[in-house]
This record gives C-alpha cells, sequence and structure tokens, in this order.
C-alpha cells in the first residue's frame, strides 16, 4: 500500500513538473522531479523496500532442502552378534509399549517367532513407516494391513479376520519377516535401502 501510494505521488510530482516547466535545477524537468522524490520520504520508504524486497529474493534463493527428517524411535544401535540392520541390533531404550496396542502385540510375539526385544526398534520402525501401524492402511498397489502385505488376502493364511485383526496381521507379518528376512532387523535394513521389504 506504502509502495503503490509512493509511486502515485512520484508520478503524480513528475507530471506537473513537466507540464508546468518548472525543472527546479537545471534544464531536466523529469531528472529533477525524481530527485525532489528520493530525497522524501517516500523516496525512503520506496528505497527500504526494494532493499528488503532484494534481500527476501537473495534468501529465497539460498534457500534449499537437502533431505526429509526422520523420526527416531528412541532405539539405540549397540554392537551385537549380527541381528542388526548395520552389524548391530536395536535395543529398546524405555519400557515396553502398551499390550494392549498394536506394537503391544508385536512386542509381546516376538518371542514366539524366535526373535529377542532387540528386534523389537527395528520392527518398530519398519511398520510404522509401512502402515503407521493401522490395520485397515491400504495403498495403491492393494498392499494391505499392519504389515501392508500384497495382496492383502495372503494373510488369510493366519486367520479368517486378517482384515480386522491386528493379531492376526502381526502374526503373518513376522512369520513372513522370518521366512523373508530372517530378523525384523534385516527387513528394516532391506526397507531402507530400496523403500519396500
Amino acid at each position: 500500500m506504502v509502495t503503490a501510494a509512493a509511486a502515485t505521488v512520484t508520478v503524480t510530482a513528475i507530471a506537473l513538473l513537466v507540464i508546468t516547466g518548472q525543472p527546479g535545477s537545471g534544464s531536466d524537468p523529469l531528472g529533477a522531479a525524481i530527485a525532489q522524490i528520493s530525497a522524501g520520504k517516500s523516496g525512503l520508504v520506496l528505497e527500504s523496500e526494494r532493499k528488503q524486497v532484494i534481500a527476501q529474493d537473495a534468501a529465497t534463493d539460498a534457500f534449499s532442502v537437502t533431505s526429509t527428517p526422520k523420526i527416531s524411535t528412541g532405539a539405540s544401535p549397540v554392537s551385537s552378534s549380527g541381528n542388526g540392520a548395520s552389524g548391530g541390533a536395536l535395543v529398546p531404550s524405555g519400557p515396553p509399549p502398551n499390550p494392549k496396542t498394536a506394537q503391544g502385540i508385536a512386542y509381546n510375539l516376538l518371542s514366539s517367532y524366535g526373535f529377542s526385544t532387540d528386534q523389537w526398534g527395528c520392527l518398530d520402525d519398519l511398520w510404522q513407516e509401512e502402515s503407521g501401524w493401522v490395520y485397515n492402511a491400504e495403498n495403491a498397489s492393494g498392499a494391505y494391513g499392519i504389515p501392508q502385505a500384497l495382496p492383502g488376502s495372503k494373510m488369510a493364511s493366519a486367520g479368517p479376520d486378517w482384515q480386522t485383526d491386528p493379531t492376526t496381521q502381526i502374526k503373518w507379518g513376522l512369520g513372513y519377516i522370518k521366512d523373508t528376512y530372517g530378523t525384523p532387523c534385516a527387513a528394516w535394513a532391506h526397507e531402507e535401502a530400496d523403500g519396500w521389504y
């Protein structure tokens, strides 16, 4: 608004000087009018706004996003017998999840598939990435459920309620991980490397 008003004042002053033929200094009426306006408060405001726009434009050009932030689950790598994605296993840094949640069900089922609780962090990361632990998560390719089975009907081998029961989906998913990757950390390493498991 200030810029528009200052521009209007500038154009009006120039027009008046040209029409009346009163250049003010020298024989260049346009130059004299611009000099008079620039020296005034409106000219200072315009110059200040111009510098601010230049600085903002330079800052915008310099800004770039170099990566997507990764959300940590609080697990920390430790040296182990090679169960982890990079030679180490992940050990949970806090208490196990609430047993009434899908995460709690999965945590409690780890040992029945031969996995120690040091695999929990990898499994949590994996299924958080795949489905957000939502039992009815579905993507455009047809993958379904917490483990994102493709097609979802594969999970029927774990129970007829595969579409609605997180426990059935988790049992199928843990079996799939064991048969295909050996451990949740190996499955998570594949997910990180290739974007799927």
